[in-house]
């Protein structure tokens, strides 16, 4: 996939929760909370400061992240959602 964000942005790939809980109830779709965490697929270059200079994203590819809940704009890409944040949306990174 081509898909090249600008400036402090990052594609990422949500992470879908478990549709079966752990005392094996089936989770219909409308139930489902919305994922926070997910997988990077695109890193911008990052953002500029005054002087022009390019500051460096903390993230990058590859990375599995928590973010805001109604953070980004999805899409959809190849039949896959994806979602295009902001680096202030992404909380953490998970480790």
């Amino acid at each position: 996939m081509n898909l090249k964000p600008l400036g402090n942005r990052v594609v990422v790939e949500p992470i879908e929760e478990e549709d079966i809980t752990a005392g094996g109830i089936v989770l219909p779709e409308t139930a489902k909370e919305k994922p926070q965490k997910g997988n990077v697929i695109s890193v911008g270059p990052g953002e500029r400061n005054e002087k022009g200079d390019r500051i460096l994203m903390d993230i990058k590819k590859g990375d599995v992240v928590l973010y805001a809940k109604y953070a980004g704009t999805e899409i959809k890409v190849s039949g896959k959602k994806l979602l295009i944040l902001r680096e202030s949306d992404v909380l953490a990174i998970v480790e």
